[in-house]
């Protein structure tokens, strides 16, 4: 009932607290926001383990269940956010948005007799196993709480989120003010735009002509740059358990404020340079291209907005530059650029992506990801990585650096659609970092590495300029050996013997043999030219439109597989298969590019 709770005890011995709210006025309906159908795309597609987020918020000293029970109300009224729901039929997702006027909500109170060891990371098991369970979008709350309790007296909330609703940001606005009202304090008025009026805004002219130019931005490094920043041996599938490695460190955030007060350069770009620099050295690519996901939120009235604002800057930075200084200069801009185009309508922009994937014939992976959630305006940025009894702080609260003056910690893993994801907690007083990793690209001394090399650029860097053909020096992090397989085409690194073995198998074993470069006897690979496949088809009626489908179906969970420019279809494979020469020599019954109708 609304204004009240009550209890009940499920099996297991925990008990759930059913909690009523009103907030008054009438039910508001508007359409979804760019970035609530972005997310709500990613949570009809994805598991809900994948694409849910959560939180731990710790519990004051004296706190009793109650208070902390009615502080999550409170929320619950004072943001519309937390009052959305999403109704849409079955098979389609939501465009419309209803904020309801007063609602119930559960707490789950989780009481233990003693708490394990490690307590904290105890209540964040729980928040993640919260994580598992779908959120129904036309019904549900869109927090899970479950309070986990000493004795009766709350010591952790383990918060799990729709992502529909909230992002990191929102989630950081939600604790700091939870914090506040359990300390009795009295939150001043909402500023920030809610989502019905963010809706709206996006909807106006003004609106539509920054989503068309941020679509035109997207669509330039969607056709031009590479689709895949590690594609290469190892890079496999689109879901990748990644452990989590955790650097803290004193001496990194000293070194990074140098080079900032050396180049005249924000810390936060210095840093997005520096890691810039190394992704792209150790992924041997012309440019960084990397999601940049919390740009939206520099934006004053968005700054504490309990709203999903999670769409990507998508950020293309050319590092082919002779030093570190003109890296630099060059990073400030494009991550401007990037952060100028990151509202998009998230329909229109897949689409684009689409038509892109299937005309290039490569698949773009949003294999690099760096959120620098340190950048916030301090009172949400302050509060995103609290420290923890086992986060490698020392009494002071201030961190500690472990030998050689960096404190490198494993943590817990999760699955993972990226290659390298790389969250920035805070530039100081310490430098303190999480960074998941491919363990199939990065063994566990090669990760430590390359955090390790990230220290050492920044050092070197607050000394002089650093030629950046001298980054394997400086970092101890080299280039990835492909092999002589691998060549780049159109942008991308591929594979032609892996792109052939991949078409056989979508083709049912049919005989195939790729080769980079213009046709010709044996012509060797060249930048740019494009792939060609010769596939023997037998008797069956294959036509290149076939052969490229059938490929571009298979491309998901493989970055090294380029489509080819050209498909040939032959009767016969020749006797030596593996020579451009022989094949041409073969009676060809059809070719074309597979994208349209010029069969020949």
């Amino acid at each position: 009932m609304t204004g009240a709770s009550r209890s009940a005890r499920p099996p297991g011995g925990a008990r759930v607290r059913t909690v009523g709210y009103a907030a008054g006025g009438e039910e508001r309906r508007g359409p979804v926001t760019m970035g609530q159908a972005n997310m709500i795309r990613c949570m009809l597609r994805d598991e809900p383990e994948h694409i849910n987020i959560h939180d731990v918020w710790p519990v004051p000293g004296g706190t009793t269940e109650d208070a902390a029970v009615e502080a999550l109300r409170t929320l619950a009224v004072r943001h519309e956010a937390l009052r959305t729901t999403f109704p849409h039929t079955a098979g389609s997702a939501p465009r419309e948005q209803v904020v309801a006027t007063g609602g119930t909500f559960t707490v789950t109170v989780l009481d233990h007799a003693d708490l394990p060891d490690d307590p904290a990371g105890y209540a964040d098991a729980v928040a993640r196993g919260a994580r598992a369970e779908r959120f129904r979008l036309d019904r549900d709350f869109p927090l899970r709480v479950r309070l986990v309790a000493r004795s009766g007296a709350p010591a952790f909330a383990a918060v799990a989120a729709s992502h529909a609703v909230t992002d990191v940001g929102a989630l950081a606005v939600l604790k700091e003010e939870w914090l506040a009202l359990l300390a009795g304090e009295t939150l001043p008025p909402p500023v920030s735009l809610t989502p019905l009026a963010l809706a709206a805004e996006e909807a106006a002219p003004a609106g539509l002509r920054r989503s068309a130019a941020s679509l035109r931005h997207w669509e330039r490094i969607i056709r031009t740059e590479p689709q895949a920043m590690f594609a290469e041996p190892g890079a496999e599938g689109t879901d990748v358990p990644t452990p989590q490695l955790t650097l803290r460190s004193r001496r990194a955030a000293r070194a990074l404020a140098r080079v900032a007060e050396r180049t005249g350069g924000l810390p936060s770009t210095v840093l997005l340079t520096a890691w810039c620099a190394l992704v792209a050295h150790r992924a041997d690519q012309p440019a960084c291209v990397a999601a940049v996901p919390t740009s939206n939120r520099y934006h004053l009235r968005l700054a504490r907005s309990v709203n999903t604002l999670s769409q990507d800057a998508l950020l293309s930075l050319d590092v082919r530059v002779p030093t570190f200084d003109a890296l630099l200069k060059k990073a400030w801009g494009a991550a401007l650029n990037a952060y100028r185009h990151s509202q998009f309508d998230a329909v229109a922009l897949w689409e684009m992506i689409g038509e892109a994937t299937r005309e290039r014939g490569s698949r773009f992976a949003r294999d690099v990801v760096f959120n620098d959630v340190s950048t916030l305006p301090p009172t949400v940025g302050a509060i995103t990585s609290p420290a923890g009894p086992d986060d490698g702080c020392d009494e002071s609260g201030q961190g500690g650096d472990g030998p050689g003056g960096l404190d490198l910690r494993w943590g817990p893993g999760q699955v993972l659609p990226t290659r390298v994801l790389t969250f920035v907690h805070a530039l100081e007083p310490e430098l303190h970092l999480a960074a998941w990793l491919d363990p199939a690209l990065f063994t566990t001394d090669q990760a430590e590495a390359f955090l390790t090399g990230l220290v050492r650029l920044l050092e070197a860097a607050a000394e002089d300029d650093v030629p950046l053909d001298s980054l394997t020096a400086v970092t101890g992090v080299g280039p990835v050996d492909r092999g002589p397989d691998w060549h780049r085409v159109d942008g991308s690194w591929t594979s032609p013997p892996l792109v052939a073995r991949t078409l056989s198998e979508a083709l049912r074993g049919l005989p195939v043999h790729v080769t980079a470069g213009p046709p010709g006897p044996d012509d060797g690979p060249a930048e740019g030219g494009g792939l060609t496949a010769y596939v023997a088809a037998g008797d069956r009626a294959l036509t290149p439109a076939a052969a490229h489908t059938a490929l571009m179906d298979a491309l998901p969970g493989r970055p090294g597989v380029l489509a080819p420019r050209r498909y040939v279809i032959v009767h016969r494979p020749p006797a030596e298969a593996d020579r451009t020469s022989a094949w041409l020599r073969q009676q060809i019954l059809r070719k074309g590019t597979g994208r349209d109708r010029d069969v020949t």
